[in-house]
């Protein structure tokens, strides 16, 4: 099937019902509770660092974990699912000294989950699958300085995420993926350098993917780490005309509501969300149970804040599987008609 088709299949979906995203893939791994052993495999025996909890490399070392994973959330229901690439920059894969795999997880993800929508998109040819290419924020940010006596110093430079992010969106690309995904946003700059990115590896191989912009609300303060307000994030944002914009990670369903539907307001493209499975308790795991978590997206889903819904930290298949249950009945959320006006951000939004 053709890239182009695909795309018209995912509008048509994405008109037609609330899309269905998967939950996380962090859990899932744990619950196989891999050693060291486990994440080197034969290739990476004698690697001169500690890898594990390196879950990236899994789509080299354990790939049949993976591809299960994917499986059972497009069991439970899922219309989209995410690469197992959250740490599969330069940048991030440096604190395991494997910067030199990044673009090969990258492409070996997206096979992975390719191979797994076209799985359950022949199984149901009704209910296409879609892969998401993910981007993560990595670990570093540009806007922030890590060290508290010294404002003004930074542990990497825009020209430097670019660079990364260019080398992961072509494995992306390379390896077939539907969408790209720029996820859990806590820096507004990480997220430009990532869109910059993205659309020079476009313009560079004469393609266009829709691309999804997920950012994450840190606390109760209702902004980023990076300071801004959800609304402002989205006009910060929206000149790369994404597929869909949302929130994802940090806080679980009760407390994001508010957030999502400050999106739901503003934004001028789909909206989606994937929550957490509650607050981690004190052993840092997530108690949510999926009936639970499934009621409040029901709220959302009958109040019209939703496009496209899944989970984050501690959510499972059963979560989406509930979760797609709980949101059948209602109708996606209606893209507003806005006036149009001079709108900026800041910390807050400016709207003229």
């Amino acid at each position: 099937m053709s890239q182009v088709t695909r795309e018209q299949q995912l509008i048509a979906a994405a008109q037609n019902r609330i899309l269905l995203l998967d939950g996380a893939m962090g859990t899932m791994i744990q619950a196989h509770k891999l050693e060291e052993q486990d994440y080197r495999g034969e290739r990476f025996a004698d690697w001169p660092s500690d890898v594990k909890g390196n879950n990236d490399l899994l789509v080299l070392t354990q790939p049949k974990i993976i591809f299960d994973i994917h499986c059972a959330y497009f069991a439970a229901g899922s219309d989209i699912i995410e690469t197992n690439t959250f740490n599969a920059t330069t940048i991030s894969m440096a604190d395991y000294h494997m910067q030199d795999l990044a673009k090969e997880i990258n492409i070996e993800a997206a096979k992975l989950a390719r191979k797994a929508a076209d799985k359950y998109t022949e199984l149901t040819p009704d209910k296409p699958r879609f892969v998401a290419g993910v981007l993560g924020p990595t670990s570093r940010t540009a806007s922030i300085s890590p060290d508290v006596n010294d404002p003004g110093f930074r542990n990497v430079t825009f020209d430097e995420l670019v660079e990364a992010y260019v080398e992961a969106t072509h494995g992306l690309i390379e390896g077939g993926v539907d969408l790209i995904m720029i996820e859990t946003i806590f820096d507004t700059l990480n997220a430009k350098a990532s869109a910059f990115a993205i659309q020079s590896v476009f313009e560079e191989l004469d393609i266009s993917l829709p691309i999804m912009i997920s950012g994450t609300i840190t606390d109760a303060s209702g902004r980023t780490l990076s300071g801004q307000t959800a609304e402002a994030f989205y006009y910060s944002m929206n000149h790369v005309e994404p597929f869909s914009f949302g929130l994802n990670c940090a806080l679980g369903p009760d407390l994001l509501r508010q957030y999502v539907d400050e999106i739901s307001q503003v934004s001028e493209c789909l909206v989606s969300a994937h929550p957490n499975a509650g607050l981690p308790n004190e052993f840092g795991e997530y108690d949510m149970e999926a009936d639970e978590m499934a009621s409040h997206i029901k709220e959302w889903a009958a109040s019209g804040l939703l496009n496209i819904v899944g989970g984050c930290c501690g959510s499972t298949p059963e979560h989406i599987a509930a979760i797609a249950e709980a949101v059948k009945p209602y109708a996606p959320r209606k893209i507003p008609q806005r006036d149009v006006r001079m709108r900026l951000s800041g910390l807050e939004p400016f709207v003229l």
